[in-house]
């Protein structure tokens, strides 16, 4: 399988929230609460602006998510510009462990795709096949070939949340244009609990500096905000359906 660079790819927007010692989470079975409510609305106005949310399998399994817009006031502007409510909903997996229960094949009218492995197609199909658009991704699964894929059906704007071996991928084989790092202000001190990123070859490294589009604060977190291509605007950001929460 192969790709193309530019335009044939979504723009991919990366976002996670770390603990100032660079961990996404603890090694407690509760999920860590990192961000705040005033940040978390920018995430979901975030999440409006976007045609597809991403996250692995892993972060399927241990935080449930939804990946729905929570704004009842966007989710209408969407849908009267002609769009879902919501994104649609993006997992990648090597395994095909993915719980037909999940949130992620239940909650929302959200379309679905899985990418995985081709030695777990059939697993894979087998388990999510009546919830999702299961799809061949290569062994391992190609994130150049899923971009490419993604832009064939019409996504031009990919948000990556994670976690964090999910936006190592991404971030190794420079397929991010855009990084939104939000530091809370505490923490973890505990190296049994998952990290922003572990060990890797990254193409931004102390003799190629990522740009710092924007820093700022909101509430007692802080937002960074990275350019990693030059497809990324160093201007503030201004997003479509961004009001607050209705």
């Amino acid at each position: 399988m192969s790709w193309r660079p530019g335009p044939t790819r979504p723009y991919v927007l990366l976002s996670c929230a770390a603990s100032i010692d660079g961990y996404i989470d603890d090694a407690s079975e509760q999920r860590l609460l990192l961000s705040n409510e005033e940040d978390l609305d920018r995430v979901d106005a975030v999440r409006a602006s976007c045609d597809a949310i991403l996250v692995g399998a892993g972060t399927v399994r241990r935080d449930d998510p939804r990946l729905l817009v929570r704004s009842p006031s966007r989710r209408a502007e969407r849908v009267a510009a002609g769009r879902p409510a919501s994104p649609t909903k993006v997992t990648l997996t090597a395994q095909g462990d993915l719980d037909p229960t999940a949130r992620f094949f239940t909650a929302g009218d959200s379309g679905r795709l899985v990418y995985c492995a081709t030695g777990a197609l059939e697993k894979t199909e087998e388990r999510v096949g009546g919830l999702a658009s299961v799809i061949d991704a290569g062994e391992p699964v190609d994130p150049g070939w899923l971009l490419a894929d993604l832009a064939a059906r019409g996504v031009q704007r990919l948000m990556v949340e994670g976690g964090g071996t999910v936006h190592a991928q991404f971030l190794a084989a420079g397929l991010a244009d855009e990084l939104h790092l939000v530091v809370a202000p505490f923490f973890v001190g505990d190296g049994r609990a998952p990290r922003f990123v572990g060990e890797g070859r990254f193409p931004w490294h102390p003799g190629r500096r990522a740009r710092l589009a924007e820093a700022r604060q909101i509430g007692d977190v802080v937002l960074l905000r990275y350019a990693l291509s030059d497809r990324c605007s160093t201007d503030p950001p201004v997003l479509p359906f961004d009001h607050g929460v209705g």
